[in-house]
């Protein structure tokens, strides 16, 4: 049995195989079409993941889409009835948006060059934060465990709560539009000027800069009420009177401002984009983080009150907090924690075709993601074509265990690695197939990086990636964090010997690393452990304000446009040529 999941018309477009219950392939539209959190229909990770798998369209049994325009349809008519979107969407916005929810038959046959006659399939629209809470609880180790999903909203609804049984899901509450975490944490984003999609992480980074002197005032923003349930005091925003667009074509979505003067009243003027940030963005950011924190505990203690296990998964893009996600076991009463790598809406289209797997069709559960290794993969011949047609040179080492050797000297002698290796990743963290790495013992290379090809504020902090069985040594905790989704306190001691991870807080985000799903990248931090006795590298995203790249053309070009030192894919390393620059220098 073949399901195809789909994300379309929405941030972070993507698509998905399952066969028979395994996840075969997953990848997002961005990667291919090179716009961040690219929102159309998915095209061409679509198509690539049909002809990746040798799948032909009519052999596919089932499309499961991860939007359902007659969810909530209550709340949709109220919010019209009280004409709460005359601003920014019209009617004939919204009915273009409800048609190009239903028109996924038409664009899926567009895009496979089919009639409609050609597809067998059953189509499926799954609620946007069921296929969340799909992708969470489906793809654990879990048999029983608590569910939750929040993020800004989704088929109007921001939180929603359940209970995972083997092969069904039971929904037991949500929270509805306009009240919602996600939206609280986008708009406080948006204030301090960082009004780009995905601008959150910025200032989660930012918060640890700063202490919560307005955390008073943020519990007034969000009020926490009985049963685990919120508030928004919506005298601070305005997405529920102007309304927010919620869709958009094939680009980079963009979000209008939804904070009213509400905001600047309380804690002073906006900063805008590009200015100084004063000590009081940087307590504002820090209250925003503890206030969050603060929801979700409340939030996670009522759920595990009505789902007494210690298990716990998560989804939805407040998943991707790793602040939070760090605490979870301190901080609540779960021990157990699962989330998968694309906890924001890309992954919603594994959730849709996992929904409909096991909820619709009631297929036994037989599959568990342990990573996140689903997309292109590209074999020595294929990079080494490209490598001659760009009119490179590269070394060739057949042997991995030299290949990781040499790496590991390179990297000890600190220089800028690229690194291209297997499968790509599935969601928004590089984790050691299409990677920038680095000596985290060096406590300039932040700055390197910043200065030679990332371009990022000096606030942002960078991840690391260790070997699982060294975890305890380094860090407060040695829970697996395989998906670069916690962040942990760096032991005291440890922290003049790693202080390029180390935030300013203390902590550092990290990927832990097994043999088993490691493959080769295990055996590079080996061979740094080896040479250095540190089992850790410096892990950030192979790209420079674009997405994180998938083909040897797309890591190339990359190399050769920032001062990256030495391009490792596959079995090859490529040195920069004479007239392009390179060094350590900043």
């Amino acid at each position: 049995m073949i399901v195809l999941g789909i994300n379309a018309y929405h941030a972070d477009a993507s698509a998905c195989v399952v066969r028979d219950g395994q996840l075969i392939a997953a990848v997002a539209e961005e990667r291919f079409n090179r716009h961040k959190h690219s929102a159309g229909f998915p095209s061409l990770a679509i198509r690539w993941c049909l002809d990746s798998c040798g799948i032909l369209p009519e052999e596919v049994d089932h499309v499961a889409i991860s939007r359902d325009p007659s969810a909530h349809l209550h709340q949709q008519v109220l919010n019209q009835a009280l004409n709460v979107f005359p601003r920014t969407i019209t009617v004939k916005d919204r009915l273009a948006s409800v048609g190009k929810k239903r028109s996924v038959e038409k664009a899926l046959c567009k895009a496979l060059s089919v009639q409609r006659s050609a597809l067998r399939a059953t189509f499926h629209n799954v609620e946007h934060h069921r296929a969340h809470l799909a992708s969470a609880f489906f793809l654990s180790p879990f048999d029983d465990a608590a569910i939750l999903s929040v993020d800004g909203f989704g088929d109007f609804v921001s939180t929603m709560t359940g209970r995972g049984s083997e092969n069904s899901i039971d929904v037991m509450d949500w929270i509805e539009y306009p009240h919602s975490l996600g939206l609280f944490y986008t708009a406080t984003t948006q204030y301090l000027g960082f009004p780009q999609y995905g601008d959150e992480g910025k200032v989660m980074g930012l918060a640890s800069y700063g202490t919560p002197t307005y955390l008073d005032a943020f519990r007034d923003i969000v009020r926490l009420r009985p049963h685990g349930r919120f508030e928004l005091n919506l005298d601070y925003f305005t997405h529920h009177s102007h309304g927010v667009q919620m869709l958009w074509d094939t680009e980079t979505p963009e979000l209008v401002p939804v904070w009213s003067s509400k905001f600047a009243d309380t804690f002073g003027p906006a900063r805008k984009p590009g200015d100084l940030i004063e000590e009081r963005h940087q307590n504002v950011a820090a209250s925003l983080q503890a206030m969050l924190e603060e929801a979700l505990e409340h939030v996670c203690r009522h759920l595990h009150a009505k789902v007494p296990v210690d298990r716990l998964c998560l989804a939805g893009g407040v998943g991707l907090n790793c602040r939070f996600n760090g605490l979870i076991r301190q901080t609540t009463p779960f021990k157990d924690v699962f989330i998968q790598p694309a906890a924001g809406d890309d992954g919603t289209a594994i959730g849709a075709a996992y929904y409909v797997y096991h909820q619709v069709l009631r297929q036994p559960r037989v599959f568990e993601m342990r990573h996140a290794f689903t997309g292109p993969a590209y074999s020595d011949n294929e990079i080494s074509a490209v490598v001659v047609e760009r009119g490179l040179t590269a070394e060739m080492h057949p042997s991995a265990e030299d290949l990781v050797r040499c790496t590991a000297q390179l990297i000890a002698e600190g220089l800028v690695i690229g690194w291209v290796q297997g499968p790509m990743e599935f969601g928004p963290r590089a984790l050691g197939h299409r990677s920038i790495l680095v000596d985290p013992r060096r406590p300039d290379m932040r700055e390197v990086l910043n200065q030679r090809i990332k371009q990022r504020e000096t606030f942002r902090p960078f991840a690391s990636s260790i070997l699982d069985e060294r975890v305890g040594d380094y860090f407060d905790q040695d829970y697996p964090s395989p998906f670069m989704l916690m962040a942990y306190n760096v032991r005291p001691e440890r922290r003049s010997e790693v202080p390029a991870i180390t935030h300013r807080d203390g902590t550092g985000r990290i990927q832990t690393v097994d043999r088993e799903t490691g493959g080769i990248y295990w055996q590079l931090l080996k061979a740094f452990d080896d040479l250095t006795g540190t089992p850790l590298l410096l892990n950030t995203s192979f790209n420079e304000n674009e997405p994180i790249v998938c083909s040897p053309s797309d890591a190339i070009d990359c190399f050769l446009k920032t001062r990256m030192d030495v391009l490792v894919m596959g079995n090859y390393i490529l040195r920069k040529p004479a007239s392009v620059p390179m060094g350590p220098e900043v």
